[in-house]
């Protein structure tokens, strides 16, 4: 009898966000050494095409239930709809708590599988499985629930979810047969009576499609680049892009966001020294990242939550500077400015982040699993 493993998600190629990536990478290496790889996932597209002719089996969850809020008005409905649907989602989870049906209604018709990878956020994800896992129907010998990040606790939204959420936390959790995080520091995101069975496994890829540039920098004057989300008063960039067009030192900094309709004023006063750039594959971006002088992160509050474009920036090969927004440090900036990179951030070795070293991890989870 074959192995087999199921991997449910919301994202799948070719979505740009960290859990698409996580997925679409876990799916192609087990499926390259021989398991028998079915992908349940909301993402649905035609260029699906490729995966399905090497053997990797797609079932695109039912539609959702729940629809977002749109909020293209003005004035006090813009107001009005903000407001509503921030209550949703902390109250209810809405839109994405709908996942709970969606996927028990797919894993209640599906073979029994020796692994299921459930990959979180969002974390109805988790839920959904756990609704379906019963003792007389448990779905697969080994349930790993893969978390991004925590939910309950989390620290650097903007709000927090409503405190009864801690019981279908606790629900999920005491299913699940592992839960995975990122990092070492993520495990005092969870609850403590949990903490055995969680197992730290990183983000993994394939280095042979991620290529980086290998020859000489030539830029004149010092380049540098940021790439990701924001989240206002904590991972901010604002007071960075005040001290900069305050600063007397030439520079370029490329900003790669989906957020950038509050950067556009710093951008045109800047004179071509910020430069904003539309969103592109992680492949052409890791590229891009490579030819930079160094790049930026901006710290989240806490240590609990890492961000994930550390990994990208660890790829890409160039020194960090790592900030806090609320807390600049203006002469670390201006020692990277001089290209003097003394107090650049340590990231992991590369190497952890191999593809085939992260699956190894997972199937060590399930052969503990059945010892």
């Amino acid at each position: 009898m074959g192995k087999s493993i199921a991997i449910v998600s919301d994202a799948f190629y070719p979505e740009n966000r960290p859990r698409s990536f996580r997925t679409t990478a876990l799916a192609e290496e087990f499926n390259r050494i021989g398991y028998s790889v079915t992908v349940f996932t909301s993402t649905k597209d035609i260029s699906h095409s490729d995966f399905t002719n090497a053997g990797i089996k797609i079932v695109y969850l039912p539609k959702a239930i729940f629809q977002p809020i749109e909020i293209k008005c003005s004035g006090v409905e813009l107001f009005a709809r903000r407001v509503a649907r921030r209550l949703l989602l902390v109250l209810f989870g809405y839109p994405k708590s709908d996942l709970i049906f969606r996927v028990n209604q797919v894993l209640k018709k599906a073979p029994f599988f020796n692994i299921l990878i459930s990959v979180a956020a969002p974390h109805a994800i988790h839920w959904g499985v756990a609704r379906c896992r019963r003792k007389k129907r448990r779905i697969a010998q080994t349930w790993i629930a893969d978390c991004g990040d925590p939910f309950m606790g989390q620290e650097n939204d903007t709000f927090r979810p409503a405190f009864y959420f801690k019981w279908i936390e606790k629900w999920f959790c005491r299913k699940a047969d592992f839960i995975t995080v990122p990092s070492s520091d993520a495990i005092a995101g969870y609850y403590p009576e949990f903490h055995q069975k969680i197992r730290v496994i990183p983000q993994g890829f394939d280095f042979t499609t991620t290529p980086v540039w290998k020859g000489h920098l030539e830029n004149e004057v010092p380049n540098f680049a940021y790439a990701g989300g924001f989240i206002p008063k904590k991972r901010d960039p604002r007071p960075i892009l005040e001290f900069l067009l305050a600063c007397d030192l030439d520079f370029r900094f490329h900003i790669y966001t989906k957020q950038d309709d509050f950067l556009t004023q710093y951008a045109e006063s800047s004179k071509g020294k910020v430069v904003l750039h539309r969103v592109i594959p992680r492949e052409q971006l890791i590229f891009e990242l490579s030819r930079m002088d160094f790049l930026l992160n901006i710290e989240n509050v806490g240590s609990i939550q890492s961000p994930s474009k550390l990994i990208d920036y660890a790829i890409a090969g160039r020194p960090v500077l790592s900030v806090n927004s609320n807390s600049l440090d203006q002469t670390k900036f201006r020692n990277f400015l001089n290209r003097d990179y003394t107090g650049r951030l340590i990231l992991s070795e590369v190497d952890n982040y191999r593809i085939e070293k992260v699956v190894a991890q997972f199937i060590k989870c399930h052969d503990e699993h059945q010892s």
